[in-house]
């Protein structure tokens, strides 16, 4: 199997992804970022909260970070799949799903994470468009209207409250979730009633626009607005695959550990966005692949240095240092 060699390899081609390759690229580094062309958000019309984007296709941002690529020789982006991968003494193979393989001296994995939403009759079919998850992302959007939060643990309170600044509207809607005297006492004081009913399906007109919730007792209600709180599910095969530490971030969940530039317990192995931060936003996103990015191209120097000083030593026959 033929193998081709790049400086770095970058497994997604979301934000975080071509933000670092966006980085790389201007370094003059020979990139192949690797894409399933399945981002998180494509399933929201616009993005917001985005300096410049605010209100635009998360889809369209994707694109223009693409062509914007092109104009740097070094960096290719590929659609695809990762099928394994594996260490190696000077860097990382990885094979693809078209059978081809790649082998790099980095290895950044930014494959995001996949939202899994509680299996509710109709709900996934209002996801980005009825439903949503975040509101500072969305709230702006739902003000004045009537907003339901469907809960899945204590940790929709949150929502609920923060939605409680853009609306008068909001009911919580608790179902089968046990809430703390505490966040029971908070909903109470802002006026935010608690339904303990659970919920049978997520409802919509005749042009699949949310209408409301139908509950199990039979009743309906209205809703124009659904906030839910998904699992998120790090897209983390990779990571894993080569050893990469762990640790629990409640509520959130598991993620691979990262310091603040983005490398992982593995040399040479680094990660960035949603598959390390299941809070991460476009904007956060872009920021630590754009981090990342820096910070490979920088290690990437070092080894060249160490590599030019043994050289160096080599030819002159002089003894490396000490430190080299």
């Amino acid at each position: 199997m033929q193998h081709t060699t790049w400086d770095v390899l970058i497994v997604g081609g979301g934000s975080a992804g071509l933000s670092a390759a966006l980085m790389l690229g201007r370094s003059r580094r020979r990139v192949l970022v690797v894409d399933e062309g399945r981002p998180r958000n494509r399933f929201a019309g616009h993005m917001h909260g985005v300096l410049g984007r605010d209100h635009t296709s998360p889809l369209d941002l994707l694109a223009a970070g693409r062509d914007e690529l092109g104009r740097y020789d070094g960096v290719e982006i590929r659609e695809g799949v990762v099928t394994a991968a594996a260490a190696q003494a000077d860097g990382f193979a990885i094979a693809l799903g078209d059978g081809s393989a790649h082998v790099a001296r980095r290895l950044l994995v930014a494959s995001g994470l996949r939202d899994e939403l509680p299996e509710i009759p109709g709900l996934a079919e209002q996801w980005g468009r009825g439903a949503f998850l975040c509101p500072y992302c969305d709230g702006w959007e739902a003000r004045d209207r009537r907003v339901v939060v469907l809960a899945t643990s204590e940790a929709n309170v949150h929502q609920a409250q923060l939605m409680r600044q853009l609306t008068s509207d909001v009911v919580f809607l608790g179902h089968g979730v046990q809430l703390s005297d505490a966040a029971r006492a908070g909903l109470d004081a802002r006026g935010i009633p608690i339904d303990t009913r659970r919920v049978a399906a997520v409802i919509a007109d005749d042009d699949g626009r949310l209408s409301g919730i139908r509950l199990e007792d039979g009743a309906e209600l209205a809703a124009d607005v659904i906030f839910v709180g998904p699992r998120p599910v790090p897209n983390d095969d990779v990571l894993r695959a080569l050893g990469a530490e762990f640790a629990d971030h409640p509520p959130v969940g598991r993620f691979a550990t990262v310091d603040p530039m983005g490398r992982t317990s593995v040399p040479g192995l680094w990660a960035a966005g949603n598959v390390v931060d299941g809070r991460s936003s476009v904007p956060y996103a872009m920021s630590a692949g754009s981090m990342a990015g820096a910070a490979i191209n920088a290690d990437l120097v070092e080894e060249e240095v160490r590599d030019a000083v043994r050289a160096a030593s080599a030819t002159a026959g002089a003894p490396e240092p000490a430190n080299a």
